[in-house]
């Protein structure tokens, strides 16, 4: 974990302070299925455990996810508050909190059988590609491992994974980005998507969102979707193709935290005009939207989704099961912000106050 980044939220976390932006909040409740048009915080800092009695004084789990990076940082700090809280409380919490340095179902696969030897109360998975990924959970289920996933990337429809907390709505967050993006662009031009990693769930769904949102418009087209596999390397080389195979392009749809960044380096090596959305808060992210480069981010509330894990692990090793104390599907919020929104979401994330 970034120990700049978390000196930076625990800063923020004694004074109380949340975040308060002007945006559109994708959010939908697995009851109502309603869409929250009215959002007034990006990212929620405080956070208080629920009424729940948990049944032990300790309690060991494993946490894997995608791939190393800052937003997994983020979601790894809300843990760490509820840890803290639960503490105070007499209760104690271990956990595993590990990833590759690149994205791989192959090696999730391996963490996750390595976690079945290990004592752990919960075993919990940020699912690195749906199809390959849930027949893995669904055999540690029936072999008697509780099991939940959590952060960005559910498992696929009928696997036997307990619960899950994050976003369930990238779909949407997609469509949401990209309807900005064409209403930026008058509803005309060439646009190019990168995705991210080949299978995860959060970044097809936004994918799948960004290309029906485009098609609805005929003088729309996309020109290009590539795979850039979270490295902000390989976004930036292939943004740099995208524009000299398209040097018209009007803008670019991008799907994951990483992408934004590598696509933004390229368009202003090669002075493009071309307009970019994207995903999250990545300071140089937002560095580029406070300079225009970027046009708007949807921002995850990750340090809630870390926070709601936590507490909903105790919940699972009890042996309880969706229904009263939990959903099946925690909603977490994401938040589309605008120039005007960076500087702020810079101090109150990273400390960050130049102009």
């Amino acid at each position: 974990m970034s120990e700049k980044m978390n000196i930076i939220f625990r800063k923020f976390l004694i004074v109380a302070i949340s975040l308060v932006v002007a945006g559109t909040c994708s959010g939908y409740s697995e009851d109502t299925k309603t869409h929250v048009d009215d959002a007034d915080s990006a990212v929620d800092f405080e956070h208080s455990l629920d009424d729940y009695v948990p049944a032990k004084k300790r309690y060991n789990f494993y946490f894997t996810y995608k791939i190393v990076h800052p937003w997994w940082d983020a979601v790894a700090l809300g843990m760490e508050d509820a840890q803290k809280k639960y503490l105070e409380k007499g209760i104690t919490i271990t956990y595993e909190y590990m990833a590759p340095d690149a994205a791989s179902y192959e090696d999730q696969t391996k963490r996750l059988l390595k976690a079945q030897e290990g004592n752990y109360d919960v075993i919990g998975v940020d699912v690195a590609d749906e199809e390959k990924i849930s027949p893995v959970l669904d055999k540690m289920v029936d072999s008697g491992h509780k099991v939940m996933t959590f952060s960005s990337s559910d498992a696929a429809p009928g696997c036997k994974r307990i619960a899950y907390v994050g976003n369930t709505h990238n779909y949407q967050d997609g469509a949401d980005l990209t309807e900005a993006l064409c209403k930026k662009l008058g509803y005309k031009g060439k646009v190019g998507i990168l995705v991210g990693s080949h299978g995860a769930p959060c970044h097809e769904d936004r994918s799948r969102g960004a290309r029906a949102t485009i098609g609805k418009y005929p003088n729309m087209e996309i020109v290009a979707i590539e795979y850039d596999m979270d490295s902000i390397d390989m976004a930036y080389e292939l943004t740099k193709k995208m524009l000299k195979d398209n040097p018209d392009i009007a803008g670019f749809v991008c799907c994951n935290m990483s992408n934004p960044v590598g696509t933004a380096r390229a368009v202003t090596e090669v002075g493009s005009k071309a307009v970019i959305v994207g995903m999250d808060h990545d300071q140089e992210a937002l560095h580029y939207l406070q300079d225009g480069v970027i046009y708007c981010l949807g921002v995850q509330d990750c340090f809630s989704i870390g926070f709601d894990t936590l507490q909903i692990a105790v919940k699972i090793a009890d042996g309880n099961v969706p229904g009263a104390l939990f959903p099946d599907k925690t909603d977490e919020s994401t938040t589309i912000i605008y120039q005007e929104d960076a500087a702020p979401m810079l101090e109150v994330l990273y400390g960050d106050v130049s102009q």
